[in-house]
């Protein structure tokens, strides 16, 4: 009996080791399945959604092949027009309800960004219109042209006879740019300093008023002839400072000799600041410059240096090839005994000339042209005009005062 009990108690204590052992052996397993993140099912709320057309401002929306189809996308009603703002946020959230339900579940491919506009009006950059010139602002383009030159200011003069042969608006006063170098030769020449004598541009000639670029170094020295030959021929600002600087008196004395010398030529409605024309103070009109071509054709080497085509010099470390600023020298059919261009925004584009046309000496003044080549295609017109029209001719007279 005992052993009996004994075999029983031994059964039972076997099978709870038992028990126990296979308890243990389960138990991993499930203490990982609940340590182990549940993966929730794939459901719409999971998953980006497109972002309807209604609602998009800068967004990443998924591949192609993931897009709703045809039917599925907002409706053109619900499309927003090219630049109109974002709409409202009702609209939005109501564009987003219309999706169905398949497109939600659509497992979205490789993402990518897409350029969309931003919300708001759009804004337009424009550059700021270049400032007008003394003759727009006070209306010396208006008046009527039936020649229709676009330059402002216009005179013709025969050089033997001294008769105005065609008049625009002569006797306005205006800025004269570099119109001024002419001025600024005959001083040189008549102060009988040495052309062969070396100048050296220095910080002094560097332009501080309107901080125009220039293509001699600091530090470059050329003789007296050349930077005349450069102020003339290319308009180079700083060899026409360096001009006036290395004058005896300096710049004061040198500016005074500039309006000495046009009071003495009759140029009584004229005033030279600087010896460059960068001051919009360099003022004159028509009348009055056509005296200062008619002087400066007197002089040998204002005739060679302005109207050369270009001149090389050794400026710095290599050589700089200048070039005229006439394009009208490069054309045979012109003879162009002297000349000089000019330009800053009060005075428009102008040129100034002495040439012969149809075997017969003219001067040539054309002041405040919008653009740069209108002054060389009024010279042109001009020049088509005297060698067709009688001077005598009614269209001789524009803008010009009874006398």
């Amino acid at each position: 009996m005992r052993l009996i009990q004994h075999g029983a108690i031994r059964r039972i204590l076997c099978a709870l080791c038992i028990g126990v052992l296979a308890g243990a052996v389960g138990a991993p397993s499930q203490a990982a399945e609940r340590t182990q993140p549940r993966v929730p099912e794939t459901r719409a709320t999971s998953q980006p959604k497109p972002t309807p057309v209604a609602a998009r401002t800068a967004s990443v929306t998924p591949a192609a092949a993931a897009r709703p189809s045809a039917a599925a996308r907002p409706s053109a009603a619900a499309r927003p027009a090219a630049g109109n703002a974002r709409p409202a946020a009702g609209n939005a959230r109501a564009a987003s309800k219309a999706a169905p339900a398949a497109s939600r579940n659509a497992r979205p491919g490789p993402q990518r960004a897409t350029a969309t506009p931003r919300s708001g009006p759009v804004e337009r950059v424009s550059y700021a219109p270049a400032r007008p010139s003394i003759g727009q602002v006070i209306g010396l383009r208006d008046v009527d042209d039936p020649l229709e030159l676009r330059s402002s200011v216009a005179i013709v003069i025969d050089q033997q006879t001294g008769e105005t042969l065609y008049q625009k608006n002569p006797e306005a006063v205006l800025p004269i740019a570099s119109i001024t170098k002419v001025m600024n030769a005959m001083v040189v020449l008549d102060a009988g300093l040495p052309l062969d004598e070396m100048l050296e541009i220095t910080e002094a000639d560097r332009d501080t008023e309107r901080h125009s670029s220039s293509r001699l170094p600091i530090g470059s020295r050329l003789s007296r002839g050349d930077m005349l030959q450069l102020s003339l021929m290319a308009s180079e600002n700083r060899a026409a400072n360096a001009l006036g600087r290395h004058f005896p008196g300096g710049l004061p004395a040198f500016r005074a000799a500039m309006n000495a010398k046009a009071q003495a030529i009759g140029m009584l409605d004229s005033f030279f600041d600087d010896p460059t024309g960068l001051s919009g103070d360099n003022v004159s009109n028509a009348r009055d410059l056509a005296l200062l071509v008619r002087a400066s054709h007197g002089y040998r080497e204002i005739r060679h240096y302005s109207t050369a085509p270009d001149l090389t010099v050794g400026a710095g470390q290599r050589p700089i090839t200048f070039r005229t600023t006439n394009r009208l020298i490069a054309d045979p059919a012109w003879e162009i005994g002297m000349q000089k261009t000019g330009f800053i925004s009060e005075a428009g584009k102008c040129l100034v000339m002495q040439a012969r046309i149809d075997d017969r000496p003219v001067i040539i003044v054309l002041l405040d042209a919008a653009r740069a080549h209108e002054r060389f295609s009024d010279a042109q017109r001009l020049r088509r005009w005297i060698g067709e029209s009688a001077p005598e001719s009614p269209v001789a007279r524009v803008g010009a005062r009874s006398s």
